[in-house]
């Protein structure tokens, strides 16, 4: 029987719209929403603020293992989706600076780094009332998360959807540019050797690809009820 405080896992590829799954089912259960990938980004602002080499995997990594990250409910409504504390310092906004994008796939590619705030974030799931949105958390992070979905898409969709968006935006878009990347993405991901993306055994897979993002919420909603 599910406990009524649940963890929510939901893993899925790059440009599935696992994130806005994640934030729309978080605020519909009143549940924290915690996208994962914020903890890399901590530990690559922590890192440059430093002066440390992002290049050091050595030095890196013992840093992923000494900094005590936290993700709550935002305190402020500044746009925040939650407050990300590192050693007591908000640095919600940040982890969202130009230098870090730049830098935070060079270090979330560590496994020591994986590993220590693996950790972490379980720390944080093990509480409850969270959806959790990653790429591993069904199947390492978290493998007995009371539901976890895996959200899926063809790459061609996924691809279409990013070229929308940008041309939205009122970008320059080329829609085999992004399909390529999307592709070359999904190699790397799922044929890492740490933490590979694939679905739990025991997770729901949904696939979007005919499906708008109110009928995919209506159906992960089921599911967490």
């Amino acid at each position: 029987m599910m406990r009524q405080d649940k963890i929510i896992a939901i893993d899925g590829p790059a440009g599935s719209g696992k994130s806005t799954l994640g934030r729309r089912l978080a605020e519909r259960l009143a549940y924290l929403y915690f996208d994962t990938g914020v903890m890399y980004r901590v530990v690559t602002f922590v890192a440059l603020a430093r002066g440390l080499d992002v290049y050091d995997e050595t030095l890196i990594t013992a840093l992923a293992e000494q900094i005590r990250i936290d993700v709550q409910p935002p305190s402020v409504q500044d746009g925040r989706e939650n407050d990300i504390i590192v050693d007591g310092a908000d640095v919600t906004w940040d982890i969202r600076k130009p230098d870090v994008d730049a830098r935070v796939s060079i270090v979330a590619a560590y496994p020591g780094v994986r590993k220590a705030l693996g950790t972490q974030q379980r720390r944080v799931g093990l509480r409850g009332r969270v959806v959790m949105v990653g790429r591993d958390i069904g199947t390492v992070i978290l493998p007995d998360a009371d539901v976890k979905i895996y959200l899926d898409a063809s790459a061609e969709e996924r691809a279409r959807r990013r070229y929308q968006e940008r041309c939205a935006r009122g970008e320059t878009a080329d829609y085999d540019e992004i399909l390529l990347s999307i592709q070359a993405r999904d190699e790397l991901d799922s044929n890492r050797a740490v933490s590979p993306l694939r679905p739990a055994e025991d997770a729901i897979h949904l696939n979007s690809d005919d499906l708008d993002i109110e009928q995919v919420l209506e159906k992960a909603t089921a599911l967490a009820v």
